[in-house]
């Protein structure tokens, strides 16, 4: 069966606006499982269409009085690309010690390190990303990607949940006001994102955030960004910033703001926006054409390059 009816049966395409699709509730697996290759989705759809000491010496050295430069400390040289070349920053992001000193914060107040969150719009919601993961008999993992199983097993729980701070319509600025939190599990003026780190006690959090809207400016996003960051940072949860496949507000500036944040706070910028560029329509839903919606090949892949870089993420805070 042909990779885009296999997602077809995955996931139903959004009818209308930022809203979530349902799953039909008559559906308990699909007739034939995603199969996610030893090369990635992308490539699929192309076939169709990553110490001894030196004893002193006794000899009486005279020393002269003569000038010499003072020497300054050497810095690290950072090979990393700037924020102005972020369409060449890699799909899967590398690692850093900044990852590593947040991550053991947060085992040090207590978050769950098989735990994970999304923090985003419609583009997160479970029925089109990663929830598949914990459903078992809707994947196959061939050849490279089998190492991808254990983060799977890891985290399962996480993967086919919304938590308190995904819903169709969030935004940047309203994942911050306590008025679009859960009233019944969220506390008394407790922001979405609040109420989710409570709750869930994640160790990483996707956070994706891109719906435009006239009037919006990439001044107030990343406002709303950097309130969003500093509050995992402190809770001791690593954010993984996502690039997205749109061009909606027409100079790529949301983008360009993510990874001027990624850069500053030393943060995993998982780069999404350049796995779209390889398949149909770079990723964006031809049907609908609004200009915001990805098509349904993309949901698959979205899902399947989240899934690299929580594994290679989750992978770099093991090492000693």
């Amino acid at each position: 069966m042909k990779p885009i009816w296999i997602i077809t049966i995955l996931f139903i395409i959004f009818t209308a606006g930022c809203t979530s699709p349902q799953l039909s509730p008559t559906t308990t697996q699909p007739a034939t499982p995603v199969t996610l290759q030893e090369t990635s989705v992308i490539q699929q759809v192309s076939q169709r269409q990553d110490n001894t000491e030196t004893p002193m010496s006794t000899e009486t050295i005279e020393v002269l009085p003569t000038e010499s430069p003072t020497l300054e400390p050497t810095a690290t040289p950072d090979l990393r690309l700037p924020p102005e070349e972020w369409k060449k920053w890699p799909i899967v992001p590398e690692s850093s010690a900044r990852v590593k000193e947040i991550y053991q914060r947060g085992i040090e107040l207590g978050n769950n390190p098989q735990h994970f969150s999304k923090i985003g719009d419609c583009h997160n919601v479970r029925a089109a990303f990663m929830g598949l993961f914990d459903k078992p008999g809707w994947y196959v993992l061939r050849g490279q990607n089998a190492h991808l199983q254990p983060a799977i097993d890891w985290f399962a729980g996480s993967f086919d949940r919304d938590g308190y701070a995904v819903q169709g319509g969030f935004n940047a600025a309203s994942i911050l006001s306590p008025i679009w939190a859960d009233q019944e599990a969220c506390l008394p003026n407790e922001n979405p994102v609040q109420c989710e780190v409570r709750i869930h006690k994640p160790t990483f959090a996707i956070v994706s955030l891109e719906l435009w809207w006239d009037g919006r400016t990439t001044e107030r996003y990343e406002t709303y960004i950097r309130g969003i960051l500093d509050y995992l940072i402190e809770q001791g949860v690593v954010p993984i910033l996502s690039t997205k496949a749109d061009n909606i507000e027409g100079d790529h500036s949301l983008n360009y703001t993510t990874a001027r944040l990624a850069y500053e706070y030393d943060l995993p910028m998982w780069n999404f926006w350049l796995a779209a560029q390889s398949l149909p329509n770079k990723g964006m839903d031809i049907e609908r054409n609004d200009g915001f919606h990805i098509s349904t090949l993309a949901w698959t892949e979205r899902s399947f390059t989240a899934l690299r870089t929580l594994e290679h993420l989750w992978q770099s805070v093991q090492e000693k």
